[in-house]
């Protein structure tokens, strides 16, 4: 019996102390459960915002997105049979210089553009590097570098009016504003404002010689996780311009040119480093003002006026952007109208967003 008790004695104890820690082990578990808690708080609150939006995948329209980023294009188009149309590729024919007998009433010596010859068919090139920055989310900046060349195909057979050359050089400089209206997770509502500054030699059909001024709206709607639309339209409105046709007129060479354009495009591979997607962009033009050189020569009567002149474009391209930073675009376009700016265009771009 002394045994039994002495047994229990030393027993008791140690159930005790095993109580108390039973006891004590919720209490514990559930202090570093809140730890883990709190510091998986200050994790995702330090964890910065991942983008909501998919990067914009169009290349010809407008970039609807206000962010920060450096791009470096290069077009190559063919057959501009109307090069000096509304002056919105480069600067009135100077061919007009040479009417001061034939056709007085369109003689123009101030004529700015390249000629005498009159060209009816004329191949370029554009480089453009670009440059945008957004110091606060809905706000940037933006600048436009270009430079031209210029080979002239084929040109007129009148006497009076030699061919010129190939051309070279700096285009029109062109700087502008973007502010998105409406910012949220899956659209945008941007309004622009491009204006273009005179910097290229019109002597050399490297520019139009005046100011002009593009205010234009910017939409992106992304529809599904892959699956984006793209649009814009806008008015390119030229400041000043040439003496028209005839040069006594208070018309202007330079005209309005109404500009639109949509462009869907679907992700069709995606991993954690790149996204690829095709592109179909529809793009438009029509020019409210302004005249154009005809193939037959300021001597085939002059000019002929400009206005109601539609242009459409179709756009096929592909994007493929890697790590979210960097992007590559490859794209061809063709005129589906009589009327064009060129029969085809290549556009090769780079961009890095920051």
């Amino acid at each position: 019996m002394t045994r039994t008790i002495l047994i229990l004695t030393m027993l008791l104890p140690a159930a005790a102390s095993a109580d108390d820690g039973s006891a004590s082990r919720p209490a514990g578990t559930a202090a570093a459960a809140v730890a883990a808690e709190q510091a998986a708080s200050q994790q995702t609150q330090a964890r910065p915002e991942s983008r909501t939006r998919r990067p914009s995948m169009v290349g010809y329209i407008d970039d609807g997105l206000v962010h920060s980023q450096v791009r470096i294009r290069f077009d190559a188009g063919y057959n501009d049979q109307f090069p000096d149309r509304a002056e919105f590729f480069y600067a009135k024919c100077g061919c007009y210089m040479g009417l001061a007998t034939a056709i007085p009433e369109a003689f123009d010596p101030n004529a700015p553009g390249p000629g005498l010859g009159v060209p009816n068919n004329v191949n370029f090139q554009q480089l453009y590097i670009d440059a945008e920055y957004a110091p606060v989310a809905r706000f940037s900046v933006f600048a436009e570098l270009p430079v031209r060349w210029l080979q002239p195909q084929g040109f007129q057979a009148i006497p009076p009016f030699p061919p010129f050359s190939n051309q070279s050089g700096l285009g029109d400089i062109r700087a502008g504003v973007k502010v998105a209206i409406v910012s949220l997770p899956r659209s945008t509502l941007t309004a622009q404002l491009r204006t273009y500054m005179p910097s290229g030699d019109a002597a050399q059909g490297l520019g139009t010689n005046h100011w002009s001024i593009e205010p234009a709206l910017l939409y992106y709607q992304q529809v599904t996780d892959r699956f984006v639309i793209e649009s814009q339209v806008g008015d390119w409105h030229p400041t000043g311009g040439s003496a028209g046709v005839p040069t006594a007129s208070a018309d202007k060479f330079s005209g309005d040119v109404i500009f639109y354009g949509i462009g869907p495009s679907y992700e069709v591979y995606r991993s954690d480093q790149v996204r690829f997607a095709p592109v179909v962009e529809l793009v438009g033009w029509s020019v409210r003002g302004g005249f154009q050189t005809e193939p037959g020569g300021p001597l085939a009567g002059a000019a002929a006026a400009a206005s109601g002149t539609n242009i459409v474009n179709l756009k096929i391209r592909a994007r493929a952007v890697v790590r979210e930073q960097n992007s590559f675009y490859v794209g061809y376009g063709h005129a589906l109208t009589n009327a064009d700016w060129y029969d085809n265009i290549l556009r090769i771009e780079y961009r890095y967003s920051f």
